[in-house]
């Protein structure tokens, strides 16, 4: 995307209605669900009762139906065709269990059985009739701006769009042209307010500069570089839009997929975020493992969520950052000021494709990892009952014990 571009096409935008306000909440808190990457296309659609053709263009397989039994090869059979709740498995009990007022993901798959592939190597997509995968978990929110919305071609994106508003989610990060891929979802806040929840990435997460979108091109609001320039710019577009009492939200698909380096550049412009543009929280990812966080003027920064959902089971190759376990954030923040006031995380792992509560063993493998990737913030991640984990500044945890 040309700064030109951005400049002229950022100025005019129009909010992006929400159906129906976020459930009650107590008025002093709002604690949301947040979960990295739900790849819920290829292997996993093929599951479901209605896929797409199975048909794939990559150099590793020619089916999605491949994936399926690759799967089923590391762990036994899996259902067919299985209810669109199998996926989630004890995550929902995990879900009801929380209630949490809020629930945000990372969708990173087309949802479309039309449109023209990209040939980029690897396309997700999940079909329309079993996008109600996503409903059965209470999905509200979905950030589209990464490296897979557009795998099956603009009008593979405008299906997209219309299913996920057919179904009454909200998203942000794509539309059919820049003003729509940049504008803020925006719900209601019970007794007052309102969140504003912006998305974008950038190219170094596998996103292809041409998916820029523009004024009249269908696209993701995909950033220049990771600059202050830019992250200026990114703060004058989210001022445009805040009214008195709004909390902000900024969800972003940034570096690679492997690997826990959080770069210098990553962490100015979240920092110059929560700084300059009174964003609440940084939702990151695009990384296939959960990497570290950072509490920066009380705000939370995620840098990369990891997967929560992906059908990569069975395949070999960079399994010493076990992509099938995966973490449920849960974060509780002031209404008044977007503080973090508590961070709880539950472990997962993926089994024939299928989320189930991490073992005790698994969990203490994603402790171990997170505290290592934790550290440098000056944060520590204790175990936390029942079979979670919970993040503390690294003082008041000594002061603990």
């Amino acid at each position: 995307m040309q700064a030109a571009e951005a400049a002229s096409g950022l100025a005019s935008l129009a909010p992006i209605a929400v159906p129906t306000p976020m459930p009650e909440a107590p008025p002093e808190t709002l604690t949301l669900f947040l979960a990295g990457d739900v790849m819920a296309g290829r292997g996993i659609d093929q599951i479901l009762p209605r896929p797409c053709d199975p048909t794939l263009h990559e150099p590793y397989a020619l089916s999605a139906l491949d994936y399926v039994h690759l799967a089923e090869s590391a762990h036994g059979p899996i259902p067919r065709p299985a209810p669109p709740d199998y996926v989630w498995g004890e995550a929902l009990e995990e879900l009801e269990r929380r209630r949490p007022d809020l629930r945000v993901v990372n969708l990173e798959t087309a949802v479309t059985c039309d449109g023209s592939w990209e040939p980029k190597g690897i396309n997700y997509r999940i079909s329309p009739e079993n996008a109600a995968v996503l409903q059965v978990a209470g999905v509200q929110l979905c950030s589209l701006a990464n490296n897979h919305v557009l795998d099956w071609g603009p009008a593979g994106l405008e299906e997209t769009l219309r299913t996920l508003e057919g179904l009454g989610i909200a998203r942000a990060g794509a539309g059919m042209d820049l003003e729509e891929a940049a504008a803020p979802a925006v719900l209601a806040l019970p007794g007052g307010g309102r969140l504003l929840f912006f998305a974008c990435g950038t190219a170094d997460s596998g996103i292809p500069p041409h998916w820029a979108a523009g004024p009249g091109r269908p696209g993701v609001h995909l950033l220049e570089d990771l600059s202050e320039v830019e992250a200026r710019r990114l703060v004058r577009h989210m001022a445009r839009w805040r009214e008195p009492g709004d909390l902000v939200l900024l969800s972003i698909h940034w570096g690679g997929n492997w690997g826990y380096t959080v770069t210098p550049a990553q962490r100015r412009f979240a920092r110059l975020l929560v700084e300059e543009g009174d964003v609440a929280l940084v939702h990151g990812h695009s990384s296939h493992h959960p990497k570290g966080m950072e509490l920066h003027r009380g705000r939370l920064i995620l840098y990369g969520c990891g997967d929560l959902i992906n059908d990569y089971e069975g395949i070999g190759g960079h399994r010493v950052y076990r992509s099938d376990l995966g973490l449920m954030y849960f974060a509780t923040l002031a209404r008044a000021d977007g503080r973090l006031l508590r961070l709880t995380m539950t472990p997962t792992r993926l089994r024939r494709f299928r989320l189930e509560r991490a073992q005790p063993g698994e969990a203490r493998w994603i402790q171990r990892a997170l505290q290592r990737a934790c550290a440098p913030f000056g944060l520590r991640v204790h175990r936390h009952a029942p079979g979670g984990l919970i993040l503390r500044p690294a003082r008041a945890a000594a002061s603990q014990g």
